[in-house]
């Protein structure tokens, strides 16, 4: 039996890696709103008319960071789920908080080179792909895991 306690290393690393994720999916809405009041392009007629701005839907730079926050909002709730159901199945703590740490930089870098500092390509296929590589095999341990108990 896997003991799910605050005293487990592992929970604790699920913890903080899970806030460091939540904080970092929240840094990218505040990245979003300088971007618009940098180009001075709003989404919305009314926050347009506060700075005298235009009103445009297909600014790159903006798109560029909304694209990455949804890439965030797509991908970080099914680590959070995932990472969670793993710690259940009493993996070795040092190479799930690898996975955690690795998962964790992995999204913290993809938005770096998809929205803060674009790099070329493979620098965002990397970024996307190891995490989401991890989140393969996470989920994939968990089912073999339990699959015996259906």
């Amino acid at each position: 039996m896997v003991s799910i306690s605050l005293d487990n290393p592992l929970v604790q690393s699920y913890i903080v890696y899970s806030a460091i994720l939540a904080l970092k999916l929240l840094f990218v809405a505040p990245l979003t709103a300088l971007s618009r009041m940098r180009r001075n392009v709003f989404a919305n007629p009314e926050d347009a008319a506060l700075t005298r701005g235009k009103v445009k839907y297909d600014d790159p730079v903006i798109e560029r960071v909304r694209r990455a926050h949804l890439n965030d909002l797509e991908n970080i709730p099914a680590f959070w789920v995932l990472a969670a159901l793993y710690v259940t199945t009493g993996p070795a703590v040092a190479w799930a908080q690898l996975l955690f740490r690795v998962y964790t930089a992995g999204r913290i870098l993809h938005t770096i080179v998809y929205a803060v500092v674009p790099l070329p390509q493979p620098a965002r296929v990397l970024a996307f792909g190891i995490p989401f590589a991890i989140k393969i095999y996470i989920g994939l341990q968990v089912v073999l895991h339990y699959i015996t108990a259906v």
